[in-house]
Formats: C-alpha cells, structure tokens, sequence
C-alpha cells in the first residue's frame, strides 16, 4: 500500500522546544514512512487530525516565512522530533536541504537525526557549518531484527553513513534507541563502530499507548524467552533492569574512554527544564 502524501502550509518552521538538550526543533515533514513500531511520535495523530495508521501518511511542509536567524543567536535547533527529516520523500522534495540552506549562516548549534543514507546527498552542504553534530539511531546489528521494527534504511547502510560523515569531518553520535532489553547489545554495537563516531547517546525503550501492545505481543511471540522479564519492566513498573544498565554502560565507556550521554531518564530531564 502506498504512502498517502498531502501538501501543508506551515506558518513557520520553528518550533520551541521542551526537549531537555535544544531550544527549537524543526519538523519538516507530519507523518513518516519508516513506521517504526516502538514510534512515540504516532501521538501526533491527536494534534493533526490524521485517522490513518501511522506511517501510511506524510505531509510535506511548505513554508514561504524564512526562518528567524536572530532568535537563533547562540540557541541550538534540532531536526527532527517527530519525523525523520531525511526520510525517502525528502529525496523530491527536498524541504530539509532548503532549511540547512537558510541555517547554514546561524550562529547556533545544529542537531540532525536520521535512519537514513539520504544525507550524504547534502555533504556539501552539512560541512558548512561551524556547530554541527549529525546522530544516526541504531539499536542492533541484526538486520531482521531490524527489518521487523521499521522501514528505514538498513544497518549496513546507516553505519557506511556514520562513516562517510566522520571521513567528512562532521561530528557524528550514534543514537542507540531505543535500547530493547535483552536484545539490544551495546557492547557490540560501539565495538563495530567506535573508529568512526564521535559520541554515543543511549535512550531505553519506553511503552505507552497503542504501541505498548504490538511491542510485547511481538516479544511473545518472537522471544518467549524474555517475556517475563519484560512483564516485570512493562507492567509491573520494575526499574532495576535499566539501574543496572545504566551502570554497566558507565563503567564500560569509562573503561574504553568512550563519550556519551544517558537519556534512560527522559521523562525526568524534560520535566526538570519545563520547571527551570
């Protein structure tokens, strides 16, 4: 089935942002085709009235309002928090290059996300910037694995952009979300990528809504094995799972000299700037 696509007017392509680490975010495109099934941002569907499944929609962005440099001054920007912004349709469309386009001269720090390969189109571009990071999100190196959870691009495909990106000498993170308890293998995943990336973000799985059910219907059935064990997370509230983690992950990147940032407690960070 294909992908419903509309066209949107938007008043302006910024957006304040409640995220603990940036001031604005920039959200090209409503909807996205990767159609991740651990997806937050399907909650999105409550604000723009879309009744379709998530995934199946996308609204391109059209802004004629050009993007306020001045109240940028020293901020940071984030591109994207509920879409990837490089996703398949970015490809004709091209709303995120023209955006890059009007930041490159900002004098703030420019945060991308992506799953896709799609922005090494805009290397030239990307290397212009005085204050870049570029994060990839990977959470596993097997690719059926992979493949059950979205439609992005694949693992081989996302670390080969890690690399070129840090060969361009554009800092790169990888953004290890969501973590899946007893399936996710941190140590792994930085062993096969450290010679290329800069910095590690981890963030843990976090069920809620409708996708609560598919997630643990899938580990039911594909592994019996840990279903308890994600009964005790996912229903009964039980923490230790990520205290321990959390501590393992400190020790291991302490130990190999690893940068990186733990996002496990999320909902706390956002909380605490809302009050500040």
């Amino acid at each position: 089935m294909g992908i419903i696509v509309k066209l949107v007017e938007a008043k302006d392509y910024l957006t304040k942002s409640n995220l603990p680490d940036c001031d604005y975010v920039i959200n090209p495109y409503i909807g996205c085709p990767h159609a991740c099934k651990y997806c937050y941002a399907c909650f999105m569907k409550r604000f723009t009235g879309h009744k379709e499944e998530w995934g199946s929609f996308i609204d391109i962005k059209q802004c004629e309002k050009p993007i306020n440099l001045k109240k940028l001054e020293n901020k940071s920007v984030f591109l994207s928090s509920v879409t990837d912004c490089y996703n398949s349709f970015e490809e004709k469309y091209q709303i995120t290059r023209k955006i890059l386009e009007q930041l490159v001269d900002a004098n703030c720090h420019i945060g991308i996300s992506t799953k896709s390969k799609l922005i090494l189109r805009d290397i030239d571009l990307l290397k212009k910037f005085k204050d870049l990071t570029v994060s990839i999100s990977i959470n596993t190196l097997d690719e059926k694995f992979k493949n059950d959870m979205d439609n992005a691009n694949s693992i081989r495909d996302r670390i080969n952009t890690l690399k070129e990106l840090h060969n361009q000498g554009i800092k790169t993170v990888l953004f290890m979300s969501p973590i899946f308890p007893y399936i996710t293998d941190f140590k792994a995943i930085i062993e096969a990528t450290k010679n290329y990336v800069n910095e590690y973000w981890f963030e843990n799985l976090n069920l809620r809504g409708s996708y609560k059910k598919i997630i643990l219907d899938y580990i039911k059935s594909n592994y019996p094995g840990i279903f308890n064990e994600y009964e005790k997370i996912y229903l009964f509230s039980d923490k230790q799972y990520w205290i321990d983690l959390s501590f393992e992950i400190e020790a291991y990147c302490k130990q190999n000299t690893i940068k990186y940032l733990n996002y496990f407690y999320h909902d706390e960070l956002v909380k605490n700037k809302r009050k500040s």
